[in-house]
């Protein structure tokens, strides 16, 4: 054992210190055995996972290396693309002030800065300004920076925030005060972006996580005791749920509350009472999913008892307990509620029919309904923050492929809508150069999966363009056609771009999720291929200029299509991949792996284990021609971790007659969500989107692209 071990370190030494450019990293075998579910095989690559280990991190740096050599000949294009997308950016903005209690907060953007400044105003938006957080300041000789979460204190004299300085997603919560501008002493350390103030204005409960990055549980703070003394308000101890805390819009509750994949239960405290006890709502059941809202003497709930599609029901704060519910909506089957927003007057609840999100306003008092309309054939719209109950102004966020970012005031009385403001969009944009379309595939099983094109006005649909298809399909989340002005950079060089709304997702209700999970996941995969294939049969792309693209579980969607299918595409971009589902899956002491049995199965049951065998990316990998290859991982993921796509690569090094372009780049300073700076992260869609334009050999040049020039 100490002698191989001795090999490879050797081995490894000599490989770090002998990559050149021209020759692509090849990462040596260590033959490492594993046994699970009654399966023994082995894994070359497994010591790719010992962090600690110095070649490790030489491999990875490797591996960048090489990248940069490979790409060198794109880094122009990259620029120009960066340049284009920066170019469209205004930089110097100011967000839409949200009114709370006397205050107006918002938060603005300066030239050349890569974070915002948050302030507010008192009384009216012509008082003097108040900086309350200046991001830049705090990311200071830091190379990842990002704010979680933002808390002003119920007087408003106190600001809770958190950050993360890593990517980890292990946060640090301060509290400045607001009047005199200095930190308080406490500080919470291993928590998430979770903590909810009490109305006391020097109480707030927050969350810590356990070995496993989970929530797991809640704790009470007072300002000015000892942090270790903080004494645990709740403790999940099922590894299946994770804690989640809250306060109602009412800001009469803090709500505690754990939610697996398939049931939750939720827990509730006065807000004005601190000290006092939490009260459950209901116990926790098998397939029993519920979420909690109050309006006077009720609490409206979301579930899915008896309707899979979910319903709203009420009960009363006195009595909460399942004997209480009684239906406020009539299920439709039809149509999938998301979630109910409780206000003095109104309950506005988020849905989803025919695929698309669709908003409904419930007037408490006459007992009417209507639902706000949009225009578009694809778009995403959700609710702002809203944090006022006492309104009759619902805040809503609208986007869609060609319509950017907007900020809208719904009157929920007068039912009209006010834009407060469009993101703008520089360098010559215009709505109308350019066409958003949906249409549906058909699955060999008969089901008709959406896909949302975005595409040029002067697009011919003659089988001659490329095509860039993005996916998802995981977790019963919703992929909706959003603005990203990044994007117009590939269909003003010609391409078509996509999504596929594939089964796994949450578009079409619950049984859509359903139809891509567990020993059914293979629905989002063949679903994805159909998408691809159809795009091709309708001549919106060529055959062989298809780049296909996804991230974290879509990256499970991409390694798993090149699997199957590597001759339908050219080009693919797998960014933090999870590639290595079975190794990932059988260690319950990573992060997310127990929660998630529920959403891919636990491979200590033989038949979850030979299922997710069929398909996991990195189990899969066969001698075959691949198409193009970009993956990104990064070295703090505490989601994906990086060794996954470094053992998919290294692995994929081994294939003989590979003509193609296969790299992995690893951000060392960072985690899931990539670099942190909104100029920093431009950088890193520029390099994917140049390797889809040169590896399709699409139009490298942009008739929108500014001169270059110019910072």
């Amino acid at each position: 054992m100490y002698l191989g071990r001795f090999i490879v370190s050797m081995l490894l030494s000599v490989l770090a210190a002998t990559f050149v450019d021209a020759n692509p990293p090849q990462a040596p075998e260590k033959p490492h055995e594993i046994t699970e579910a009654g399966h023994a095989r082995m894994d070359p690559f497994f010591w790719l996972r010992d962090k600690a280990d110095a070649h490790v991190l030489k491999y990875l740096k490797a591996e960048n290396q090489y990248a940069e050599s490979v790409l060198k000949h794109t880094e122009k294009l990259q620029d120009t693309i960066y340049r284009e997308m920066r170019g469209r950016i205004k930089e110097d903005d100011v967000s839409v002030p949200q009114k709370i209690g006397d205050y107006y907060y918002y938060a603005r953007t300066e030239t050349g800065k890569q974070y915002a400044v948050q302030c507010r105003k008192k009384g009216s938006l012509e008082a003097k300004e108040e900086v309350l957080l200046d991001e830049n300041e705090l990311a200071k000789g830091q190379k990842y920076f990002r704010v979680g979460k933002l808390n002003v204190s119920p007087d408003h004299k106190l600001l809770a925030y958190s950050i993360d300085t890593n990517g980890s997603e292990k946060y640090v919560t301060r509290i400045k005060n607001l009047e005199t501008g200095e930190l308080l002493t406490d500080e919470i350390r291993n928590s998430s972006d979770s903590f909810e103030w009490a109305n006391d204005s020097k109480t707030f409960f927050y969350d810590q996580l356990d070995d496993a990055h989970r929530p797991y549980k809640a704790l009470k703070h007072v300002l000015g005791t000892s942090v270790s003394q903080d004494p645990t308000v709740y403790e999940e101890k099922d590894d299946r749920f994770f804690l989640d805390l809250s306060k109602s819009r009412s800001k009469k509750f803090i709500f505690i509350a754990v939610e697996s994949e398939t049931s939750s239960e939720a827990r509730f405290l006065d807000a004005d009472h601190p000290e006092g006890e939490l009260r459950l709502i209901r116990p926790r059941e098998h397939d029993l999913l519920y979420s909690v809202d109050h309006n006077g003497d009720r609490f409206f709930i979301v579930t899915n008892e008896n309707a899979k599609n979910f319903k709203v029901v009420e009960a009363p704060v006195a009595t909460p307990d399942k004997e209480h519910w009684k239906d406020f909506i009539a299920y439709d089957p039809q149509v999938k509620i998301d979630e109910a927003d409780a206000f003095e007057n109104h309950l506005v609840i988020s849905e989803r029919r025919n695929g698309l999100p669709a908003i409904r306003i419930c007037d408490l008092k006459s007992g009417e309904s209507h639902e706000i309309n949009f225009d578009e054939p694809t778009y995403e719209v959700s609710l702002d923050g809203n944090p006022e109950f006492k309104t009759s102004i619902v805040r809503i966020d609208y986007s869609s492929f060609i319509t950017p970012d907007s900020v809208i005031d719904y009157d929920m009385v007068s039912r009209r809508k006010e834009l407060k403001k469009e993101m703008p969009v520089l360098g010559g944009y215009k709505k109308s150069d350019y066409v958003s379309e949906r249409i549906f595939a058909k699955a060999d099983d008969g089901v008709e999966i959406p896909i949302s094109l975005f595409y040029k006005k002067d697009f011919r649909k003659d089988g001659t363009a490329p095509l860039l298809l993005t996916g998802y399909g995981a977790y019963g989340l919703a992929t909706d056609a959003s603005f990203r002005s990044s994007t117009i950079s590939l269909v003003d060089r010609g391409f078509v771009y996509a999504i596929a709304h594939i089964r796994g997702g949450g578009e079409l209700g619950r049984t859509w999720y359903e139809d891509g999970k567990l020993l059914k996941k293979r629905n989002s995969f063949t679903d994805f291929i159909t998408c691809a294939q159809s795009l091709v049969d309708q001549q919106y792309a060529a055959p062989k200029r298809v780049a296909i693209s996804g991230g974290s579980a879509g990256g499970l969607l991409m390694g798993a299509v090149m699997n199957m299918r590597p001759d339908l595409f050219t080009s693919v971009i797998a960014a933090v991949p999870f590639v290595d589902v079975l190794n990932t899956m059988s260690d319950p002491s990573l992060p997310l792996t127990v929660t998630e049995y529920e959403e891919w199965g636990n491979p200590q049951d033989p038949k979850y284990f030979d299922y997710m065998a069929s398909y996991s990316p990195y189990d899969n990998i066969e001698e075959k021609q691949y198409p193009n290859l970009l993956v990104t991982a990064g070295l703090n993921d505490p989601r994906v971790s990086y060794w996954e796509p470094a053992k998919w690569v290294a692995k994929q090094r081994r294939l003989k007659h590979q003509n193609r372009i296969l790299v992995l780049k690893t951000n060392l300073g960072a985690g899931h969500g990539g670099d942190s700076g909104r100029f920093d992260r431009l950088k890193e869609v520029a390099l994917e989107f140049a390797f889809a334009v040169d590896t399709l050999h699409a139009n490298s040049n942009s008739d929108s692209a500014p001169p270059v020039s110019g910072r």
